[in-house]
């Protein structure tokens, strides 16, 4: 018996640093080289960078990473713990909107002595958790451990959604990125991001978001995370609540705007209450129980699943609840968030730079309040799905008296209504009485709208074309997207 003792206080460690071991060399360092686009210049290829972060092999011989450690990537190599050779790889799938993604090695030999790490669960509260990865400040393996701080809904940098996270007080620095996380051997989620500003608040994305991601790529395409696409307000005034007809059980939420394209668009409408999701009861400050006493955001029920399926939601409407079908949609959104792996859409005529409104060209060349605030409220309809803007001029005597417009969004060319890129391209090839007549919401300074008008000759638009890209360096007058087949 003592012999038999004896040899279980040897052999627990020693099969402890053997699961060591290969976690550590499921856990990869990934070199990246990308190419960022430009959208103050669109048609210029973006400025090349580099840099690394971290991934973790999983079934299939597949490593799984972040999505902002491969986004607009040029070329990715990886290396193993311990391997000074770096191996060529791939993006296989990215799904930058739930920071994730998979890349493959072609080289099979690369996996060798490697096993693919065991999935776990979403681990509670005060739980030890092990980061692993490759952060700054060394080229070795590093390995951090913290604690579960808490699970909850955050927003994630890199795509601006609200998603399913675990907060941690693991150090998680630049290079961590995409690494795995660890709580007794198990993989429990992969780090993203961490808090600017505050100590000890680090972040990994958990296990449902991963597991949902694996399961869209099953089919060989990735289709986003679905999104309800409306707007609401908490029903915890009493007053509110004795108007809307609802019960006195804390619950529903108002659904106040619904956005063109969405789930919410033709099944719910402004004013209903939404008080059921999937057969979960929504709080009237939209948080769902979780676990215990915890609670998180409602849209967790949508965000974990696929695009295509079907929720029930229950309503009070018109002082009747009823259930309707939600059918589940990507995001809706009139100005789009970040968006990776594609060169923005630009046309040009006489001079004058249109372009879809986003993030990041308000990031590249700035705007009015009025201009930022169609990004932070705008909603798309039927009539307009996004928003059209004059980026800027490209100055010639021909354009003189607009040099100075730059971000003001077009509302009408040649008579027609301007709801999307291709409307303006499509309103350009039919000029009135040979000219082009642009209406622009311009505001000034101060936020009034001037109503600006351009007009311009048509067939003079056409011809000095050549000489003012040929002056900026434009190889073409729009970019590949709207180009006729």
């Amino acid at each position: 018996m003592r012999h038999l003792l004896l040899l279980l206080v040897l052999a627990t460690p020693a099969a402890a640093a053997n699961a060591d071991r290969e976690l550590r060399r499921a856990t990869v360092q990934i070199h990246f080289t990308a190419s960022n686009p430009d959208y103050a210049q669109p048609w210029q290829p973006g400025r090349q960078g580099s840099g690394t972060g971290s991934g973790v092999i999983i079934e299939g011989n597949r490593i799984l990473t972040n999505g902002h450690v491969v986004a607009n990537a040029a070329y990715l190599s990886v290396r193993k713990s311990g391997d000074i050779r770096k191996y060529p790889a791939r993006v296989a799938f990215a799904g930058h909107d739930g920071e994730t993604a998979v890349v493959t090695v072609d080289d099979p030999s690369f996996f060798d002595g490697t096993k693919p790490a065991p999935f776990g669960g979403v681990p509670s509260q005060r739980d030890k958790v092990a980061v692993y990865g490759y952060p700054i400040g060394g080229t070795d393996l590093s390995v951090t451990e913290g604690i579960v701080s808490r699970v909850g809904v955050t927003v994630y940098s890199h795509s601006s959604r609200g998603l399913l996270a675990i907060q941690t007080d693991a150090a998680i620095n630049p290079g961590n990125s995409g690494g795995p996380v660890f709580q007794e051997g198990k993989l429990i989620g992969i780090a993203f991001q961490h808090s600017a500003g505050a100590q000890n608040i680090g972040y990994v994305v958990p296990m449902p978001i991963i597991r949902r991601f694996l399961k869209d790529v099953d089919d060989g395409k990735y289709d986003g995370i679905p999104e309800l696409g409306a707007w609401w307000q908490g029903t915890e005034n009493e007053s509110l609540r004795k108007t809307l007809s609802l019960p006195p059980d804390n619950s529903g939420v108002l659904i106040t705007k619904t956005g063109f394209g969405g789930s919410a668009w033709g099944a719910l409408k402004e004013g209903d209450v939404l008080m059921e999701l999937d057969g979960i009861k929504i709080g009237q400050d939209g948080t769902i129980p979780f676990r215990d006493d915890e609670r998180i955001d409602f849209s967790d029920l949508i965000s974990r699943r696929q695009i295509g399926e079907t929720l029930d939601a229950v309503v009070v409407r018109e002082d009747k609840k009823t259930t309707v079908k939600l059918p589940l949609k990507g995001s809706a959104d009139l100005v789009p968030g970040p968006r990776y792996d594609a060169r923005p859409a630009y046309f040009i005529a006489g001079g004058l730079v249109f372009m879809p409104l986003s993030d990041e060209l308000i990031a590249a060349r700035g705007a009015s309040y009025r201009v930022r605030s169609l990004s932070a409220d705008g909603m798309p309809t039927p009539e307009r799905t996004e928003v059209v803007v004059l980026s800027h001029v490209l100055a010639h005597d021909f354009n003189r008296g607009y040099h100075g417009l730059s971000m003001a969004p077009v509302t009408r060319v040649n008579g027609v209504l301007i709801g999307s890129l291709k409307d303006l391209v499509a309103a350009f090839e039919k000029p009135l009485g040979g000219r082009h007549v642009l209406e622009l919401e311009h505001y000034s300074g101060y936020g009034e709208n001037k109503g600006t008008r351009i007009v311009m000759d048509a067939d003079t638009a056409a011809k000095i074309m050549p000489a003012v890209m040929a002056r900026y360096g434009v190889p073409a007058d729009r970019s590949a997207d709207l180009k006729k087949p």
